[in-house]
């Protein structure tokens, strides 16, 4: 009963913070201009939703990271080196997106970062994560407690992580496209790990990691208090970048790389497209997808955008659902 206690709190305090924060938020950035420029090819769809502010991501990182602070100064839940570790990651992430957000915003148009930049950003945090997690005493191996499987990676570990993190912060940017799609899936992902962190007692402060996951779940339902259609407010690449890397540190640590790809699979199937679409372009020279990422394709096809989004949302629960059940029941 206690865990349940400390999940539902950590929940609400992280959902009532977002809200008032956002309401805060929401006025200033509309004050400073700072909004969001609709990408050309869906100017016919999305029209309505130029200059729409951006940055939201602030909604959920700000109140997450202040809820998390509160709870460790109050000694509800205990600081360790992964709990450091996903803060850091959590932070630096949104520092990177910011600095693509506000670079957008400065130009007027949608060229932030360069992709070579970014991509240069996400590998030099990554490697900072891997210096921290390895010096935390971490063995470089593969482990499926599921399937009682351990697998000795050695060096090749470093890469693995690495991918997955820039991975994971670029999926999650990728779907971010239509209001309260990326938010949802992320809260249900979220949710998701929280459970499987609670059951994790072998790793380190597993209880604290699964109480930030709670606490960004309910900071994550009021950010979509603004986000959803009509969105107020757009989460930007401050808290998709944030978002992904995150989530996939949280597998790393849990040792749940495998169950991260089950919990995930819609961010992976939205990837997986743009690049079946890019090959597709480039060796025959037309496409598949009538336009990518795939939530792109069916709006093409007529489909509305809420609904789109409760589709997605729906696949988005089953896969978390599966992932719970592979990682914790089985």
């Amino acid at each position: 009963m206690l865990v349940l206690t400390k999940a539902i709190l950590a929940l609400m305090i992280g959902f009532i913070i977002s809200v008032l924060f956002g309401f805060i938020l929401i006025p200033i950035l509309k004050t400073k201009k700072v909004k969001q420029s609709v990408s050309i090819f869906l100017k016919e769809k999305h029209k309505e939703k130029e200059g729409t502010p951006t940055m939201g991501g602030l909604i959920f990182i700000i109140p997450t990271i202040i809820t998390v602070l509160i709870l460790l100064f109050l000694r509800k839940i205990e600081f360790s080196d992964n709990l450091f570790i996903i803060l850091f990651v959590f932070i630096a992430y949104g520092i990177l997106g910011f600095i693509d957000d506000y670079l957008i915003i400065k130009r007027k148009n949608n060229i932030g970062l360069t992709e070579l930049q970014k991509l240069f950003g996400q590998l030099f945090i990554a490697v900072i994560f891997f210096y921290i997690f390895m010096s935390s005493g971490n063995s470089p191996s593969l482990d499926i407690h599921t399937l009682n499987i351990h697998i000795h990676m050695g060096w090749f570990y470093g890469i693995f992580l690495l991918f997955m993190l820039v991975a994971s912060s670029n999926a999650v940017n990728i779907t971010d496209g239509l209001d309260g799609l990326s938010g949802g899936l992320s809260l249900i992902a979220f949710l998701a790990f929280g459970l499987i962190s609670w059951n994790s007692t072998w790793v380190a402060g597993s209880s604290a990691i699964a109480v930030f996951c709670f606490v960004l779940v309910g900071s994550l339902l009021g950010f979509l208090f603004f986000n959803t259609n009509p969105a107020k407010i757009f989460m930007g690449d401050t808290g998709s970048l944030s978002l992904g890397a995150t989530l996939a540190t949280i597998a790393i640590i849990t040792n749940h790389e495998i169950t991260f790809i089950i919990i995930s699979s819609v961010f992976i199937i939205e990837t997986l497209v743009c690049i079946i679409q890019t090959i597709s372009i480039m060796w025959k020279g037309k496409k598949i997808f009538l336009m990518t990422p795939l939530h792109h394709h069916f709006e093409k096809l007529g489909w509305d955008e809420k609904d789109i989004v409760k589709v997605f949302w729906f696949f988005g629960i089953v896969f978390a659902m599966l992932g719970v059940l592979f990682a914790v029941w089985l």
